[in-house]
């Protein structure tokens, strides 16, 4: 793993606490903050930049803008797609090896590729699918 500078520690630390969820910089430059740590909203996102490119976070473009996770998986040898519940706003990460197939029937049938790190999946969770059958 590269050098880290505190503030990027206190970031990936933040992300890692909250594995579950997806934060907005202003997300964690806040929770940060109530941490006793104050990081200005431009040096998390440099700091976010530098996660991401080491593949230790996940960023996800949503309408509300960007939205960084923890990749549990960092430093892994492949990529994962995510799964995003448009209940509950889980990511999910997800290692499946059909998707590798349709990546690569992509590839190879229609001279696409798909970029997994930036691939979202939209839909419900199992807990929100019940909660919405329910009710």
């Amino acid at each position: 793993m590269a050098y880290q500078t505190k503030q990027q520690q206190a970031v990936l630390r933040c992300l890692q606490l909250r594995a579950e969820e997806c934060l907005s910089a202003a997300d964690l430059s806040e929770e940060l903050r109530h941490g006793g740590l104050t990081v200005g909203l431009a040096t998390v996102y440099r700091q976010l930049d530098k996660l991401t490119q080491q593949g230790l976070v996940h960023k996800v473009t949503t309408e509300e803008g960007a939205l960084y996770q923890y990749c549990p998986q960092a430093g892994h040898s492949h990529d994962c797609f995510l799964l995003r519940c448009e209940g509950c706003g889980r990511m999910i990460h997800l290692d499946c090896r059909h998707l590798e197939e349709v990546c690569r029937h992509l590839s190879s049938e229609h001279h696409f590729r798909i970029d997994p790190r930036r691939t979202v999946l939209t839909g419900l969770c199992d807990h929100c699918q019940e909660a919405k059958h329910e009710g």
